[in-house]
């Protein structure tokens, strides 16, 4: 089924591209993939066995057998989530794409490869696979933004790629040391290996290389992609140049891969280490709380701002991993959780922000805030998507968004008291520039030149709705993911000393 998670949505692209003079089998085609993978998803999400402990749906196959690489995939209770997160922000990003008209085949195409390339990293449990999937996102959203973008586009593909490589370079480096620590083969102790779950099961602390260099490698290469201050300056040019669905899946699905990243690695295979830096992750954690928030009431592009509202977000997953490597883990990793929590959380939520976004520039064609008002009347749907997104964003109770910062001040509190009071005003702050830009743009005075906008058509409603019911499911019943993600996360707690 993982393997099918990864092929699907690559056969779609290989048909989209092939169908290219047919724009509307083109697209029926692209949705038809994003529909099966959604499907997958959900299969593997439902069929998960959080009693068994441990990876579900494990393949190995030897791949580059003189070094010990492996095809290696399978899922516990951290990705599995996300996995399923991927599979609905694909589907809203394919009907968000509908009025597509320029090069659909290619459009399409690498659609459908980024969203196969971030399921691979979530999938992956062989270092080498998982850096493999983790570049080749690069180069679908490269040609996605620098064709199809707006405004300044190359320059803002290419600094999402430079940024991004950068990171990489030191992931690569931390893999490789990481590697070479062992002894070579037949030499006696540990062999090396690039497995993870292998990897976790050892005491990494007295590595040749230092672990705390093969952790920072890691760190960093994750903090530029979730981002962390101040790596974060690539993020909002990429949003406001970058097409709507692009945006819905760099928002939803590749900052999220940042997030994975440090918790699966840094935290599952570093712990020592996690715990050193812990009061430095929460200082860096405040920062992107309260710095995104303050950037955020300063903007007049729509776009921009809920690129900004994004940086701070980032900070309460941050301030979750830290408050585990602190001691809450006493708790049962309930701040661990919260992190996990809001990875899915604000993939849904920022989602439906961008696509209202979206909808919004397609009919005004401005995200110029001061020139819009009073455009609830004209588009009531679009109203509403908007305003769904924006309480979920501040965190509204009976929202997931209000679940996933609950329980990361949870877990944060009790270690970090002060630190938690002030990224807790992050929330307050949310609420002013959501309900500022809401009124600022959506009610307020008419503006004679919205007179003849038109509402979201029933496609745009597909794509609000595949990211709205999310949002209330797990913000009425957040068992449906809490007990998932706990499943993946014990073994990581335990680690921490929980």
């Amino acid at each position: 089924m993982l393997t099918g998670i990864i092929l699907v949505p690559l056969a779609g692209a290989a048909l989209a591209v092939g169908l290219r003079r047919d724009a509307r089998l083109t697209r029926w085609v692209a949705l038809g993939a994003a529909l099966a993978e959604l499907v997958l998803a959900l299969a593997v999400f439902v069929l998960f066995d959080t009693t068994a402990g441990g990876y579900d749906f494990e393949v190995r196959v030897a791949w580059v057998s003189a070094f010990g690489i492996e095809y290696h995939l399978g899922v516990d209770g951290l990705s599995v989530p996300l996995v399923l997160l991927n599979g609905i922000l694909g589907l809203a990003a394919v009907l968000v794409s509908w009025r597509v008209n320029e090069r659909v085949g290619e459009y399409f195409m690498w659609l459908l490869i980024l969203e196969a390339a971030v399921m691979g990293v979530f999938v992956s449990l062989d270092l080498i696979l998982f850096f493999v999937f983790w570049e080749l996102e690069l180069i679908p959203m490269f040609f996605l933004i620098s064709r199809w973008g707006t405004g300044r586009r190359d320059y803002s593909a290419m600094k999402f790629v430079l940024f991004t490589l950068a990171g990489s370079a030191f992931m690569l480096a931390a893999i490789l040391a990481l590697y070479f620590s062992f002894p070579a083969p037949g030499a006696g102790g540990l062999e090396r290996t690039f497995d993870m779950t292998v990897l976790a099961e050892r005491d990494l602390t007295s590595l040749l290389v230092p672990s705390s260099l093969v952790f920072a490698g890691f760190l960093i290469a994750f903090a530029v992609k979730l981002p962390i201050f101040p790596l974060h300056t690539w993020l909002p040019d990429a949003h406001t140049d970058a097409p709507t669905a692009v945006s819905v899946m760099l928002a939803g699905v590749l900052l999220k891969m940042g997030g994975y990243g440090l918790l699966r690695i840094n935290a599952g295979l570093f712990p020592e280490d996690l715990r050193a830096v812990a009061p430095a992750l929460v200082v860096f954690a405040v920062i992107n709380v309260l710095y995104g928030a303050f950037i955020v009431m300063r903007q007049t592009d729509l776009k921009r701002m809920v690129a900004y509202s994004s940086v701070s977000h980032m900070g309460f997953v941050v301030l979750g991993l830290a408050s585990a490597g602190a001691g809450a883990s006493q708790l049962n990793g309930v701040g661990l959780n919260g992190a996990a929590l809001q990875l899915f959380t604000h993939g849904t939520i920022t989602g439906l922000l961008f696509v209202v976004v979206g909808l919004v520039y397609d009919r005004t064609h401005t995200r110029h805030i001061p020139d819009m008002g009073g455009m609830a009347k004209q588009m009531p749907l679009i109203a509403v998507g908007f305003m769904i997104a924006g309480l979920a964003s501040l965190g509204l109770p009976t929202t997931s968004g209000f679940a996933a910062e609950l329980l990361v001040f949870l877990g944060t509190f009790p270690v970090y008291g002060p630190m938690t009071v002030l990224a807790a005003l992050g929330v307050v702050l949310a609420a002013g520039y959501i309900l500022w830009a809401a009124q600022r743009t959506m009610f307020g005075p008419r503006v004679e030149r919205w007179d003849g906008l038109t509402d979201a058509t029933a496609v745009d409603v597909g794509a609000m709705v595949v990211l709205v019911v999310p949002i209330f499911v797990v913000g009425l019943y957040p068992r449906v993911l809490t007990d998932v993600f706990e499943a993946g996360l014990i073994p990581i707690v335990q680690g921490l000393g929980g």
